[in-house]
Order: C-alpha cells, then structure tokens, then sequence
C-alpha cells in the first residue's frame, strides 16, 4: 500500500486511555511529529514522546490559535465526554463537548488543510443485531450515543472531504493516571481487595485493547485512509466472559466474578445489549489483526507495575 508521510499530528483527548495508547504508538514512528493535548496542565502518560499542551477542545480561540501555532497535516479527535451517566445528567455539556467541538475541529480542518480521524463507537446503535458493519442503521439508545451520532454526521456534513470515523467497543486497558477504570482494571481493583465483581451477561461487545486500536488507527493514518472504519477486538462476548476472562489473566479466582443484567447495574441508563463490531473492511484494507482477548489480557497482565488503578 503506499504510504504517506505525515509529519504533524494533533491528538485532542491524550490523557485518556486511548489517547495515550496513540501517542505511544506514534511515538514509534521516526517521520511523525505528534503534539498531545488534554485538559490538565501537565501531561498525564509518562511513557510517551512528542510536545504536550493543554487545550479544551470547547474552546474555539484556544483551538484556532494551536492550529496556527502548530499546523497539523492530520487531528486525530479523541477527546469526549463518554460516560453514560454523566451524559444524560449534563445533556449541554456533552453536546457541547461531544458534537459543537467536533464540528468546529472539522471546520478547522478544512480551514488550515489537515485531515480529520474521529473516534467513535458501537454505541451509535440499538443492540437489537450486533455486532454491526460500518453500513449498518444507527438507532442508539442512549444521549451519549445520540451525541455521537450527530458528531458524525457533522463531520460528513462539514466541507471537510478528507475524514475518516474509526468506531470501536469497550476499550480496555493500562494507562497513567487514568481517571476513569475500564472493565479490565474494575476488575483487577475488585480482586486485589478480594473482592466480589458483578458483570453484565446480558450485555455483548467485541471487547477492544487500546494498543490494537492504537496500531489501527496509525494504520488509517499511514495508509491515507477515509470514510468509516470499525475497530474493535474480532471476539463478541458478554462483559461477564470478559471479566471472568480478565480475572484469569490477572491471577484471580474467575468464580469471584457473579453475572447480573445491565439494567440491574445502571437503572434507568440503557445500555444496547448486543453491540460490538464486525471488522472485516479493516482487516482487508488496513491488514488489521487485533490480539485475541486473553492474548491481549496476558499482554496488559504482564506490563510492569500494571494493571493501574484511576
């Protein structure tokens, strides 16, 4: 495939899991220069290189004023507001933070010439068909998928004709200081306490580890591609088979995982129950091969000092 070169790359959202396991991987390559930004003043990950510099990506002047200084050829967005909860308790923050933000950062892109990748999710649907191909019909169920959706649909709708919209399903894995647990480090907090840990088994995803859609994304990037991609592990599970699987992995008593109903864990704030993603287009045109789960667990089992804790 050919390749192009990609000197300058924002990534909004760094402090996260995601947007740390992307800076990471970029970090690798030698004709790649990244600068990270996130909310706080100082840089979260450690292990990483590259310019960091704050931003709120709510911020139209601050935005516009980074695009100056810096000049990205590509902004990859990670940045966003993705918990369910707080989404339908704060609809104007999330609106603001999920779709004015992205629209303006696609405004900015067809402004300065850069490219855009967003990143999404499975969420986008009804979990009544799962898992979904990128052509599939968006109906979500929750305001937090809603936010997303129209956050697409900005994007498509802007002038911006270089875009791409990664989606992707339960994100798990190690980062610093995270201020959010993922399903996988829940459960290692869980079991280091000797605890009990209940699990949705009503609930399927294709559970998705950050470094693997760390590498695909730097493959949508490198390979020049657009349009819709999904990217997400290639095993559709319940987050219960998850669990009992990342208790294994981290040296645990699978049976100290007991399964329970999404409906019993978030009343009133559903959840799609049979999501996940079918990743076929990635894995023909990017060559994407994402580890098996209890691969990927053993890998974030075995970093030094990790799992971490939010």
């Amino acid at each position: 495939m050919p390749q192009a070169l990609l000197p300058r790359v924002l990534v909004t959202g760094a402090d996260g899991l995601v947007g740390q396991a992307l800076v990471r991987h970029l970090s690798g390559w030698d004709d790649c220069d990244i600068l990270a930004t996130g909310l706080d003043q100082e840089p979260r990950a450690t292990t990483r290189s590259g310019g960091y510099t704050p931003l709120d990506v709510r911020d139209p002047d601050a935005v516009e004023e980074l695009f100056l200084d810096f000049g990205p050829t590509t902004v990859v967005h990670c940045a966003a507001m993705s918990r369910v909860e707080t989404c339908e308790d704060d609809r104007e923050a999330a609106w603001e933070t999920n779709v004015d933000a992205t629209a303006d950062l696609a405004a900015r892109c067809h402004r300065h010439g850069a490219r855009m990748v967003f990143l999404s999710t499975d969420f986008l649907f009804d979990g009544t068909a799962g898992p979904y191909a990128e052509d599939a019909n968006p109906r979500p169920v929750n305001y937090y998928g809603r936010t997303k959706l129209a956050a697409e649909n900005a994007v498509r709708a802007s002038r911006l004709r270089r875009w791409a919209i990664v989606r992707t399903s339960m994100v798990y894995g190690n980062g610093d200081s995270l201020r959010r647990y993922n399903l996988a480090t829940l459960v290692a907090r869980a079991l280091k306490g000797s605890e009990r840990f209940a699990a949705p088994a009503d609930q399927w995803r294709t559970p998705t580890y950050a470094p693997d859609l760390a590498g695909g994304i730097g493959r949508v990037l490198r390979y020049g591609k657009y349009g819709v991609f999904n990217l997400s592990g290639r095993e559709s599970m319940t987050a219960y088979d998850f669990a009992r699987l990342a208790a294994a992995a981290f040296g645990g008593n699978p049976d100290g995982v007991t399964p329970t109903t999404t409906d019993a864990l978030h009343p009133g704030f559903p959840r799609p129950l049979r999501a996940g993603l079918v990743i076929l287009r990635a894995q023909a045109e990017l060559g994407y091969r994402p580890r098996a789960t209890a691969e990927a667990l053993a890998h974030m089992a075995a970093q030094p000092g990790r799992p971490v804790s939010a």
